[in-house]
């Protein structure tokens, strides 16, 4: 297993430790983590934190990274890091999150979440990234997913093929099982996109993270 393979994680900093989708987030990093992939999330409460805790709660040798983000209301890290590093800027911190991830969960979230999946949606469209799978994780995306589809496809302001690395699923299994199959199905692949090392090399180079 390549244990550099790595799952962005996005979701609401508001939700609690006792919902339901804390726990589901959790059981969902932990069991991506016990495959062997490092868990990248913006490092901060809610469901960044269960996604961190399910990370460092497998048995593995897999790491739980966050990139937090300087707010006015500062948003201090979660207890659950083995590397973080610090931002003072959404588009820089946006950036990294693409350059490490080889494929994004997005969970339960507001604004900052909708941002995160835009951003990988258009990167992926424009080909600046590729063989990035985005996973819609729960029910909340249903009517934002019918919405695209229904009104905004038919006005040709994006196109039917624009969808074809967007997954909507459900259930945690389905994700790990997913992340998983695109994994092993990636090995035997080439990777279309001339420019994707490219885009990494160069926000890395411009970015580094430092372990703690």
């Amino acid at each position: 297993m390549d244990l550099h393979y790595r799952v962005a994680i996005f979701g609401s900093a508001r939700i609690e430790e006792s919902s339901e989708e804390y726990r589901d987030v959790f059981s969902i990093a932990k069991g991506l983590a016990e495959s062997g992939f490092d868990i990248v999330t913006g490092g901060g409460p809610g469901l960044m934190q269960a996604a961190n805790a399910g990370t460092r709660s497998a048995d593995s040798q897999s790491r739980s990274i966050g990139l937090n983000i300087k707010l006015p209301n500062e948003q201090q890290p979660n207890a659950y890091l083995d590397i973080k590093e610090e931002f003072p800027l959404f588009s820089n911190r946006l950036d990294t999150f693409m350059a490490l991830s080889d494929a994004v969960v997005v969970a339960p979230g507001g604004i900052g979440t909708l941002l995160e999946l835009f951003y990988a949606w258009q990167l992926v469209q424009v080909e600046h990234i590729c063989e990035t799978p985005i996973i819609l994780f729960g029910e909340i995306w249903s009517n934002l997913l019918l919405w695209l589809e229904t009104e905004v496809m038919p006005r040709h302001l994006f196109n039917a093929g624009d969808m074809h690395m967007i997954f909507h699923v459900r259930e945690p299994w389905q994700v790990i099982g997913l992340i998983r199959k695109i994994y092993d199905d990636r090995l035997h692949e080439e990777h279309a996109c001339r420019n994707f090392s490219r885009y990494r090399k160069t926000l890395l180079e411009g970015g580094a993270l430092r372990e703690r």
